[in-house]
């Protein structure tokens, strides 16, 4: 299948994995709340291991990202969502999220999922709802490992 790439404006909007740049992601990902300290390779593996849909502009250069984990036939993570500070506002979360829910790949699934701690109204817009049961739902949560394995490289 060949990569998908349309023009939102000034910015492409693209699934094609050649075009992710793993260092400007990384640079993202290493401050943000959810993976502050991730380490560069624990990056790259993610993207190897996923599909993504990234947000480029004018001069190619990436500034915002979806990252889907998927068995491409059930279910679909949605993690990683971010957009550049300096290049909110332009609707690319919204375009990325259309790309995403209408990818080839990722139709028939019966079950999406993802976890945010400020972004509900953007989800909430393509009809993500909270838990309808929660009590079933569980997790093996390790929120310090990032910071934690930089600080032990550090000693």
């Amino acid at each position: 299948m060949l990569p998908i790439e349309y023009h939102h404006g000034a910015y492409v909007i693209s699934d094609n994995p050649a075009r992710l740049d793993s260092g400007a992601i990384h640079a993202y990902l290493t401050r943000a709340y959810w993976s502050e300290d991730i380490p560069l390779e624990t990056v790259e593996r993610s993207l190897k291991g996923s599909l993504c849909i990234g947000a480029f502009d004018a001069t190619g250069a990436q500034v915002g990202l979806v990252r889907i984990v998927s068995d491409l036939a059930t279910f679909a993570y949605l993690c990683d969502v971010y957009v550049t500070e300096e290049h909110r506002g332009h609707g690319l979360s919204k375009a990325m999220m259309s790309l995403t829910l209408h990818h080839p790949k990722l139709q028939g699934l019966r079950r999406w999922n993802l976890v945010t701690r400020d972004a509900h109204p953007l989800y909430a817009g393509f009809g993500f709802t909270p838990l309808a049961r929660p009590e079933g739902y569980m997790e093996l949560l390790n929120p310090d490992i990032y910071k934690r394995a930089a600080e032990d490289a550090n000693e």
